[in-house]
């Protein structure tokens, strides 16, 4: 887990130490400008990721036998595709974005988990013909929009200094969200309303980390747009967490199963063969309902007070969730994503635990909102009409 380059700006300004992104720049002295201009498709972020590159003739079909997605068709140039890794009982372990170059599979996972993929990986070898590395010479770059065009371009233009090496490009993923693949099925109620992510196109760029500096400058060089800068993690986070798109290292704990994340949209293939956490998968899909479920929360940005991750989300003095990422957004102000009961109506007015207390003593709170990711009813656009065992119960 290497910072990134860019932290070495005299505009870039980093984050706390402690959080999730603390390896590349926050901002770089305008977080709600730099969100907007990489909606327009004129900024790119450096992201915190780790790399991990596996090789060997086995590693497609072998990846596919551990994870909820099908990657034996993956080719270079085709976006790739996301996929999860999850225990026995279908709790998520690593969320991937793979991408394959003809040569080596590209898994993209979050900032230092890495070595512990990369470690997993290979425990799980036996005798295929697979190796996995960990790869901290290799980072992510992210842009949204027209604007990843512009930055495969730019990473194109870069010349390696060895002759062998090529340029700077080293894969694209593009990301899926929020479209249902091939295989997928969703919780949200987009068969009644558009869904909040509807105009959300990102993607990554992996480049080694020692051209990370002339990718940049050649994306933001004197022939492009005017108006191109870069953009900092609190900008990616606004625009993801407007699009409900879930992130392992903000939305997922020890108990996190797929669906209450509507993970199944993107990353899951209900066809395929066994993987470890497919029982949980199938289960849930027919015959249950997710225990919890993802939504946006608008805040009352009006007292200027925010909550933080972790705080507690109350319906009336109940508590109903949790709050997994917040952001300030440049056109809809203060928001955040949190896992809440399923049972939580969805028109229910909610309100935030703020970790100061107000003058009398008592805590203090913020008003929300819900914008719905994951139906309360709980079912899939893939879950049978009847559930199975339906008569038997009623008899």
């Amino acid at each position: 887990m290497h910072p990134s380059p860019l932290l070495e700006r005299a505009d870039a300004v980093a984050g706390a130490p402690q959080d999730v992104d603390a390896t590349v720049p926050a901002h770089y002295g305008s977080p709600l400008p730099e969100q907007a201009a990489l909606v327009a498709g004129l900024a790119l972020s450096a992201l915190a990721r780790d790399v991990v590159a596996v090789t060997g003739p086995d590693r497609r079909s072998w990846l596919t036998t551990l994870s909820s997605q099908v990657l034996t068709h993956l080719a270079p140039g085709d976006g790739g595709v996301e996929t999860l890794l999850m225990d026995a009982q279908g709790h998520i372990t690593h969320a991937l974005a793979a991408l394959d170059d003809g040569q080596v599979l590209w898994l993209v996972t979050e900032a230092g988990a890495g070595p512990a993929l990369a470690d997993f990986l290979d425990s799980m070898r036996f005798m295929l013909r697979v190796e996995a590395t960990d790869r901290p010479d290799v980072q992510v770059l992210g842009a949204m929009g027209q604007g990843l065009e512009a930055l495969e371009e730019a990473a194109r233009s870069v010349n390696l200094p060895d002759p062998h090496a090529g340029t700077a490009l080293v894969g694209t993923w593009r990301d899926p969200w929020p479209g249902v693949v091939e295989g997928g099925t969703s919780y949200d109620l987009g068969r009644t309303r558009p869904h909040p992510g509807q105009d959300y196109r990102a993607g990554m760029v992996l480049v080694p980390r020692d051209a990370v500096t002339q990718v940049a400058e050649a994306f933001l060089g004197e022939e492009a747009p005017d108006g191109r800068r870069l953009a900092g993690a609190l900008a990616w986070e606004a625009l993801r967490v407007e699009a409900g798109r879930p992130r392992a290292a903000r939305e997922v704990d020890a108990r996190t199963i797929a669906h209450e994340l509507d993970w199944l949209r993107t990353a899951v293939h209900l066809n395929k063969g066994c993987y470890p956490g497919q029982e949980t998968i199938a289960r849930t899909l027919n015959l249950g309902r997710p225990p919890r479920r993802l939504t946006i929360l608008q805040l009352d940005g009006l007292g200027g007070r925010a909550p933080v991750p972790g705080a507690v989300v109350r319906l009336g003095e109940r508590a109903v969730g949790t709050v997994t990422s917040v952001v300030r957004h440049h056109e809809c102000g203060p928001m955040a994503l949190a896992l809440l009961r399923r049972g939580v109506p969805s028109d229910a007015a909610l309100s935030v635990d703020l970790e100061e207390l107000e003058a009398g003593g008592g805590p203090a709170r913020v008003d929300a909102t819900q914008e719905i990711l994951v139906a309360p009813e709980g079912r899939a656009q893939a879950s049978p009409a009847q559930r199975p065992g339906a008569e038997l119960r009623r008899r």
